[in-house]
């Protein structure tokens, strides 16, 4: 354990907050772009105002500002999905069969990352609250438990979520017009109506790799969890001593209020949501593609189950009010990365770094050399949605200049953004503070979780 206290004081003292790291990005690409691409000899102030304007063109970029949007409601939407009545009677009875230490772990482990191949921000918090909920019910019964794990597997749906139907960037790159938008400016006009209009999930969520991927790291990673689970001992868990109890309304609601406090408001339009999205998918031509899954319509999906499970619109509200503050992040840091890109984008620097790869690439290494990359981006920019915007344009360049596989390399930067999520403690801080775990108490079994990931997600690239 004194390993990862050193480790985790070393992330506190390199890291600052993810909105600094943003701007000291920022600054920093404003710099390079200024020292590498001045091919015009402007002088350095008019230069340096030259690409203050290509950063607040990024900034307000109309495309990708949707997408931030996009995002948010992924994850504000999937919260409050999670803090559904339904969902938490589902955990509830699944929490049953954790009666020891070994079963708890890879049951948590496994439920959570089903979970979040379906949506992340649902996982992130359906992995939160069953941890929570395992941990108070071994403080009832008095069997010992390791908590840490516990709180640990409950993070794993963090190095699965971008190889499912939520990730940022197999859900962008699934809208027809993507990737000709995100390219522009960047490639000439020739190669852009060479791009592809649209990269189906058919050819990279449901493809035969990452079906493979997705297998070998829902059955090898519990197996681990249980393992770890069988040889460890039970920890303190005092600090679940007492549960938040939920105060009632005790004044009856009166005139137009019952319509807040009606269940089937909230089922009534919950229902015509669904079985609009029903009708919707089955008329969509190309099914087997799965040309219909779209940002909009998981977002559609996921306010239709929103509604269709929340007691009512009070209860909906509520959620809804804590699901917001998981967002804020997203809110403020997306702009700036996009305004990142858009340095990169018009000063050249995409060209620069592309070339880069493609000089120190080939067909067989470039997807193994993206994963890594996309791994230490992700330390940096823990959004996978950021990353893309960034990351993206060098990626797909670079794949058209080696004429490798453009989706094999769009899952090579997923799986490297989401397996150093255990690495990056950012997106746990949610699931912290519902367990009452502190960062250095789950490092060490994301780490195991990690470098077991990082071979799967290796081996099927090499293979495939």
């Amino acid at each position: 354990m004194k390993f990862t206290e050193k480790y985790s004081r070393l992330f506190q003292l390199l890291l600052p907050s993810p909105l600094s790291i943003a701007l000291l990005l920022s600054l920093v690409t404003i710099i390079i772009a200024a020292i590498f691409t001045n091919t015009q000899n402007h002088s350095d102030q008019n230069y340096l105002i030259t690409l203050l304007e290509y950063w607040e063109r990024g900034l307000w970029n109309n495309g990708l500002m949707v997408f931030a949007l996009q995002m948010m409601l992924m994850l504000v939407l999937g919260h409050i999905l999670a803090m559904s009545p339904f969902v938490s009677k589902f955990i509830d009875r699944i929490s049953i069969y954790a009666t020891n230490n070994a079963r708890a772990a890879a049951l948590v482990c496994f439920s959570t990352m089903v979970v979040a191949l379906f949506n992340w921000g649902l996982g992130l918090i359906f992995g939160a609250i069953i941890a929570r909920n395992i941990g108070e019910k071994a403080n009832r019964e008095g069997f010992a438990l390791n908590y840490p794990l516990i709180g640990a597997a409950g993070y794993s749906c963090l190095m699965v979520w971008h190889g499912g139907i939520s990730g940022s960037s197999t859900t962008k790159v699934a809208e027809k017009g993507h990737l000709t938008s995100l390219m522009e400016g960047i490639l000439p006009a020739d190669k852009l109506l060479e791009l592809p209009s649209t990269i189906p999930f058919s050819e990279t969520v449901f493809s035969s790799m990452n079906i493979v991927a997705s297998t070998a790291v829902l059955t090898l990673i519990p197996l681990l969890m249980y393992l770890v689970g069988k040889t460890s001992s039970g920890t303190n868990l005092s600090r679940l001593a007492t549960k938040e109890v939920e105060l009632k309304e005790s004044i009856a609601p009166a005139g137009a209020e019952k319509i807040d406090y009606s269940v089937f408001t909230t089922k009534i339009v919950g229902l015509i949501i669904l079985l609009y999205l029903g009708l919707k998918i089955s008329q969509t031509p190309d099914f087997s593609k799965f040309t219909f899954i779209t940002p909009n319509l998981i977002n559609l999906s996921l306010l239709g189950l929103g509604f269709f499970f929340h007691k009512n619109i009070v209860g909906f509200l509520k959620a809804t009010e804590q699901a917001i503050g998981g967002a804020s992040g997203i809110l403020i840091q997306f702009p700036l990365y996009f305004g990142i890109m858009g340095i990169m984008k018009e000063s050249g620097m995409v060209n620069i770094l592309s070339n880069f790869f493609v000089s120190h690439s080939t067909t067989t290494s470039f997807p193994i050399f993206t994963l890594f990359s996309a791994g230490i981006v992700n330390v940096f920019v823990p959004s996978g949605g950021g990353q893309w915007a960034i990351q993206g344009p060098i990626i797909i360049q670079a794949a058209e200049s080696l004429q490798t596989s453009l989706p094999k390399s769009i899952m090579a930067l997923a799986y490297g953004d989401q397996l150093t999520n255990m690495l990056q403690p950012f997106w746990a801080l949610p699931l912290l503070g519902i367990t009452k775990l502190k960062a250095k108490e789950i490092l060490p079994y994301t780490l195991m979780m990690m470098l077991v990931g990082g071979a799967i997600y290796i081996s099927v690239l090499l293979l495939f």
